[in-house]
């Protein structure tokens, strides 16, 4: 469709600014979305005007309204009904009919129908991240010791787990000795 406003008519052909070089391009339909770019349909791509200093590129061969393929609009149609008639039934699809106003089904009633395993993943998925919050809220996430295991406590008669940084801002840094000693 075309993306101007009030037109119903079928995009032909693509708008495209290059804002480094102030350059407009009009060539054929694209076939994936990129940005500053838009779809127009064949009366809009000819008369749109770009801004004074701009360059306007147009594509040489003229742009033709595609054929409406009637078989692929039947077939979606197609698809759209059997889904509705047989929804709850199949992995994925929810029955809307039965979950409307008055209904006591609700929609976690419909993941019955996917794998329970994969459903576990995602509980122990979900369950992971809030562990990883709650590590990093409480300062667990933060340095380990400042010495080495290998190195006694710098401090005499202080226990090594106390020589551990304050959990804050910095906790990543560590002190170093100074190479003149």
């Amino acid at each position: 469709m075309c993306c101007r406003p009030g037109c119903a008519r079928s995009a032909v052909a693509t708008l495209t600014f290059v804002y480094a070089e102030s350059t407009a391009v009009i060539g054929p339909l694209a076939t994936s979305e990129e940005p500053h770019s838009w779809d127009l349909c064949d009366d809009h791509a000819r008369r749109i005007t770009v801004p004074r200093g701009w360059e306007m590129l147009r594509s040489e061969r003229g742009f033709s309204v595609p054929a409406e393929d009637h078989e692929l609009t039947a077939l979606a149609e197609a698809v759209r009904e059997a889904g509705a008639v047989a929804g709850g039934g199949r992995p994925g699809f929810v029955d809307r009919g039965s979950l409307g106003r008055g209904s006591d089904r609700t929609p976690a009633d419909s993941l019955d129908a996917f794998d329970s395993r994969s459903l576990d993943e995602a509980r122990a998925a979900d369950a992971a991240y809030e562990a990883a919050l709650a590590d990093r809220r409480s300062g667990r996430h933060r340095a380990g010791p400042v010495d080495s295991p290998s190195q006694p406590s710098a401090t005499p008669g202080v226990p090594r787990h106390q020589t551990r940084p304050r959990p804050g801002r910095r906790g990543h840094l560590r002190v170093l000795p100074d190479p003149v000693d």
